[in-house]
């Protein structure tokens, strides 16, 4: 029995003790989502659940279970891989075509008998899911139970918290220090009448109190909570992360310290006739049910959240440091990958993995990767989340494209980038795939829009090129990235799946990806990714009665393969600028590398 045969057996066990303890708490179905109690993206080991049961180890998904049925909805990122992993285990895949779609609520709704019983960890349950799924059972005689998790019932080794060490962001790389930040948010606080402002998203933590940390892979956070007063403000986390010195700084800030599972105890606690803000997006349910009755409760997007989403001048500098060391790591992997593909030496995707985070790993400041590295050659490009494994992997031979995203985690900055390179040769039909891929993501590069505009406004620039051709792909074309923080950041996004709500509108300092792809099942995946930051656009005078304008700044500095560009398709405009894109590449990034690598960049940067 192989490790994938193993791994069936062990969720279909799973899934039937998990019925049982279904059976003996007198409930119908359970919803296991992918989420934890700060609903975040990446999930530290003791919330993974949903992967612990069905063996799926993709980053969403929301598994339901009943006595008779098991299913995984899951968007098209991960149709493929899903049916890979679900095969054998009894758990059926549900396709979905949006991320955040609520086809499993739907499903539910019209399944469960009047009377029936449907759990879900209100812990780890975000408020706005919490109603969504209340609106659709609670009329149909549907009982939702939000205080029971049922994996405690038949996860006996279920690992505990987080326990990595808290530490300070370097004072040189931070914009302003906490004073600053909470005196910010709480002007924000009075502007809307609260008195008390509570906090679970650990990238806005992170941010408020300039504090960094190891709990989540990919993302420099630390589990806890905050509760923000006028005068001072509590920190949730479990004892013994900080460092005693960093504890008594902290507390003659006037910020204090409590374990991380009193946070419910003192929402409890708060004095009536107050007034607390909370977003609805950003809280679990099971913490909004502890706020007593007698407290005012206002819903707003977290402050933290829209001012952490600009960079400061100062950020935007270092984050520029960061761009042009990874681009000085890329061309030193590059340079190794085209000498060890001529030599004829194997090549395989985790391989390009262990090189691309070496060669990371030599650039100051660097952390971290600051995502699962994706390698892809040719079919296995055509999973925009792919991920190789010890297990099922490709070796880099023959010919074909191969789709390569990674990203880094410096002190002074967070990277993403995806490029595809030829391997040999390429054929006509995968060079016309990526040069529509490569127009879209210049068409959206060379926007000009008012500010304000709502981000999702601007995913048709990127599709356009793409559409013209009959072709789409299923993700976004952007989303927001973090300073030394989450690699996927809001509240903006360059996305048809995000509502184009006040809180995504474009403002100067926000950095959001750009990556519009086309993806053909079984043969090849071409995605080209580059971050671009907010700036002001000279507009002229003869635009200036109509306000203020923004362009985009291209912030990541690394080539893009020329060989797989089907020149007749571009035009005289889109060569200029791929021209002078490469020409500031190699500007940049020349001075930092040497030898081959160096070699590698002025080859790769000759104007076409």
């Amino acid at each position: 029995m192989d490790a994938l045969d193993t791994q069936r057996a062990l969720t279909r066990t799973r899934i039937t003790a998990l019925r049982g303890a279904l059976a003996a708490r007198g409930l119908a179905a359970c919803i296991v989502p992918s989420a934890d109690p700060h609903l975040s993206e990446y999930l530290p080991e003791r919330w993974q659940g949903r992967q612990w049961l069905s063996g799926f180890s993709g980053s969403v998904g929301t598994l339901v279970v009943t006595a008779e049925f098991a299913g995984l909805w899951v968007d098209s990122r991960y149709w493929v891989q899903a049916q890979a992993q679900l095969a054998g285990t009894g758990i059926e895949l549900m396709k979905v075509n949006v991320a955040a779609s609520t086809a499993h609520i739907d499903w539910l709704a019209t399944r469960m008998p009047p009377g029936a019983r449907v759990a879900v960890d209100g812990a780890v349950l975000g408020l706005a899911v919490q109603r969504q799924l209340r609106d659709a059972l609670t009329p149909r005689g549907v009982e939702l139970v939000t205080d029971i998790d049922v994996l405690d019932d038949i996860w006996p080794d279920r690992p505990g918290l987080p326990q990595a060490a808290v530490f300070e962001h370097k004072a040189q790389f931070v914009a302003a220090d906490r004073r600053a930040k909470l005196a910010q948010l709480r002007d924000a606080m009075r502007a809307h009448g609260a008195q008390w402002h509570f906090i679970s998203t650990l990238d806005d933590l992170a941010w408020l109190f300039n504090l960094r940390g190891a709990d989540v892979p990919y993302n420099p956070v630390f589990v806890g909570h905050a509760l923000v007063g006028l005068e001072r403000a509590t920190l949730f986390v479990a004892a013994g992360k900080l460092p005693p010195r960093l504890a008594d700084q902290l507390a003659d800030e006037g910020i204090d310290l409590l374990p991380y599972d009193r946070a419910p105890a003192s929402l409890a606690a708060l004095p009536g006739a107050t007034t607390l803000l909370i977003d609805p997006k950003r809280v679990t349910h099971g913490l909004r049910a502890a706020v007593p009755a007698t407290v005012n409760v206002v819903e707003a997007i977290n402050p933290t959240t829209l001012a952490k989403c600009r960079k400061t001048a100062h950020e935007i500098e270092h984050i520029r440091r960061a761009m042009e060391q990874d681009g000085a790591a890329l061309a030193e992997f590059f340079a190794w990958f085209e000498a060890a593909l001529a030599c004829g030496e194997r090549i395989t995707e985790l391989g390009i993995d262990e090189q691309i985070g070496a060669a990371r790993a030599r650039r100051p400041g660097f952390v971290s990767p600051s995502f699962a590295t994706i390698a892809g050659f040719n079919a296995n490009g055509a999973m925009p989340h792919y991920r190789a494994t010890e297990e099922s992997h490709a070796v880099i031979e023959g010919e074909g494209l191969l789709l390569i995203d990674s990203g880094g985690q410096y002190e002074y900055g967070t990277t993403d980038i995806t490029r595809v390179v030829q391997v040999r040769a390429t054929t006509p039909a995968q060079r016309r795939d990526y040069t529509l891929v490569l127009k879209g993501m210049i068409n959206l590069s060379r926007a000009v829009f008012p500010r304000g505009t709502r981000s999702p406004l601007l995913d048709t620039l990127a599709r356009a090129p793409i559409w013209s051709a009959g072709v789409d792909f299923g993700h976004g074309t952007g989303h927001g990235v973090g300073y030394f923080l989450n690699v996927h950041e809001g509240p903006h996004g360059i996305t048809p799946h995000l509502p184009p709500e006040p809180q995504t509108a474009m403002e100067p300092g926000m950095i959001t990806s750009n990556e519009p792809g086309i993806y053909r099942s079984g043969q090849w995946g071409v995605r080209i990714e580059n971050l671009v930051l907010n700036v002001s656009a000279d507009t002229g005078t003869e635009r200036a009665e109509f306000g203020e304008f923004l362009r985009f700044e291209t912030l990541t500095l690394c080539p893009i393969d020329v060989r797989c560009i089907d020149r007749n398709l571009m035009t005289r405009e889109e060569i200029d600028w791929l021209d002078a894109y490469h020409a500031e590449v190699r500007r940049r990034v020349a001075p930092l590398v040497t030898g081959a690598a160096l070699a590698w960049l002025e080859r790769s940067t000759v104007p076409i």
